[in-house]
């Protein structure tokens, strides 16, 4: 009898124990899956970030604009003006300005301003070398005499100017030097000064200044 007892026992079954297994394993295995899946969407995420802030930095802060050179203001030391021989003899204090649209420093060098009434040449300016900072305009004073040459003491046009009260001039330069981007990249750039003003004899000041 015990012989047939024995023969007649098994032991349990452990399927619980591998079903419990199988759970655990394919609970791991999603997990996992979507570990993946959420590096994968940051991953696309960062990729197309950066594609648009390197698209954002190419058309803004990569492009470089030409800076803009031009008579401000001005004073005036001595104002001497004739109308009996039609002449002029001033010393003039100007302000001008670089202004810097860029996103880096823009350094330029050495220039000269030429002061003109209509097409004689009546004085010039010296502009050292400097810098207008990012996005900034860089003012400086210059100082010209403007004295009307012996070919424009019969000038009928200077002495109907003159007796008008308002001396027009113009003036013209051209300014070189580099734009500094993200202190890798250096870019040419040059700009031009045209400028037209007019003198107002009566109140000695510079008036109705427009540059192109």
């Amino acid at each position: 009898m015990a012989e047939k007892e024995q023969q007649a026992y098994h032991p349990p079954a452990n399927n619980g124990y591998s079903r419990n297994d199988e759970e655990a394993q394919a609970a791991e295995a999603e997990k996992l899956r979507l570990k993946k899946r959420k590096r994968l969407t940051f991953f696309v995420i960062f990729m197309v970030s950066q594609i648009v802030i390197g698209i954002v930095i190419g058309l803004t802060i990569m492009k470089v604009k030409n800076p803009k050179f031009r008579v401000r203001s001005a004073t005036f030391e001595t104002f001497n003006v004739s109308n009996s021989n039609s002449s002029f003899n001033m010393t003039m204090n100007a302000q001008l300005g670089v202004k810097n649209p860029n996103f880096g420093p823009y350094k330029f060098r050495n220039t000269t301003v030429k002061f003109y009434y209509k097409e004689t040449l009546v004085g010039t300016a010296i502009v050292s070398k400097s810098k207008a900072g990012l996005k900034t305009t860089k003012k400086f004073d210059v100082t010209v005499d403007l004295i009307a040459p012996i070919s424009l003491a019969s000038d009928a046009q200077l002495a109907s100017d003159i007796s008008i009260g308002l001396l027009p001039l113009r003036s013209q330069s051209e300014l070189s030097g580099k734009v500094e981007l993200m202190l890798i990249m250096k870019k040419k750039k040059t700009t031009q000064m045209n400028c037209t003003m007019n003198v107002n004899i009566k109140s000695q000041q510079l008036q109705d200044v427009m540059c192109k």
